[in-house]
């Protein structure tokens, strides 16, 4: 045996390539907060931005010129908007609602857009849901004001909306509210395998959402677990999810070779906000480019469809000139 000889040649190397991406295959998180004129950068995220309505609508025609078309929506507000319940997103006219009516409004089908549906962005006490008595989550009464926010969303425009709160029968609950209400094409990408990770400690900065007290190991999963984690994926699948997704990707790519040999949906990875200030953190200290796109494409070998990531414009701007064999 000589494995080698299909390498030698540069492109016989290049046409037995097993695994790619494309721009296609991103999802760009994106950061909206009240006011005018705001596009800030964050201090642990260098390149990621909170926007204001106004702003983000600048981003997404950029977005469109670099070939970007779907988006993942965050609402961020202050402390002092802030309840116990998460009531600010409650309502039909609430920034997340604001925030997709105007993209759909300006870019129509240009921009699809996925919100991001859960509660610790706007509860007081920065968990995912409604406490009980003992201060831990009420799984079922959240799931009552999950649906309520869910409606709020659909009702603005969304394309598809994807639950990250990791509740119970969370995906069950909100396909019967949405097709009850004549929502029944909405699609619903569930954070279906959603670990209780150290590494999303730079986006608790993004979204002022760290937890007041305790932490979120009630409901998210054991970074140890494995065999629970496919069989959340395989939960969400069976209560009707359209798109399954492993949170965090680097630290689980085990787990994402699991779900996706056992699971028939699409599946996406999370490239969360730690991963990603890794990357840039040794920027200049690696050939950055290949570092990024090696990392990228460990999740599409690991059987990703789907990356959700901070890296999307820069890959996209580096795309424009060059092609993924050829930094590999």
């Amino acid at each position: 045996m000589r494995n080698r000889r299909v390498r030698i040649n540069k492109i016989l190397r290049h046409s037995v390539i097993e695994n790619t991406f494309s721009i296609d295959d991103f999802i760009y998180p994106l950061f909206v907060v009240h006011g005018n004129g705001v596009k800030k950068e964050i201090r642990s995220l260098k390149g990621v931005y909170h926007f204001s309505i106004d702003e983000i609508l600048k981003e997404c025609k950029e977005l469109i010129s670099l070939n970007i078309r779907k988006v993942l929506l965050f609402g961020v507000i202050s402390k002092e908007q802030k309840d116990a319940q998460g009531s600010e997103c409650l309502s039909s006219d609430s920034l997340i609602a604001q925030a997709i009516k105007a993209i759909k409004n300006e870019f129509e089908d240009d921009i699809f857009v996925i919100s991001d549906l859960c509660f610790c962005e706007y509860t007081s006490h920065g968990h995912c849901g409604i406490l009980d008595d003992k201060q831990v989550v009420h799984n079922d009464k959240t799931l009552k004001i999950s649906t309520k926010q869910a409606l709020i969303h659909a009702s603005a425009g969304v394309d598809m909306i994807a639950p990250s709160g990791m509740m119970d029968n969370i995906v069950s609950s909100l396909r019967e509210a949405l097709d009850s209400n004549g929502y029944e094409y909405l699609p619903i990408m569930s954070y279906s395998t959603k670990f209780a990770s150290v590494y999303y400690e730079p986006f608790r900065e993004v979204a002022n959402s760290t937890p007041s007290f305790g932490d979120r190991r009630s409901y998210q999963m054991s970074v140890a677990n494995g065999m629970e984690a496919l069989n959340e994926s395989l939960q969400d699948e069976i209560q009707g999810a359209d798109i399954l997704m492993v949170k965090p990707a680097l630290s689980f790519l085990d787990v994402i070779k699991d779900i996706k040999q056992n699971c028939s949906l699409p599946l996406a990875v999370y490239n969360v906000s730690g991963e990603y200030a890794m990357l840039k953190s040794v920027q200049n200290s690696f050939d950055y480019e290949r570092l990024l796109f090696e990392t990228m494409i460990s999740f599409k070998r690991a059987g990703a469809d789907i990356i959700i990531s901070y890296h999307t414009k820069e890959i996209a701007n580096i795309l424009k000139t060059k092609e993924v064999k050829d930094i590999l």
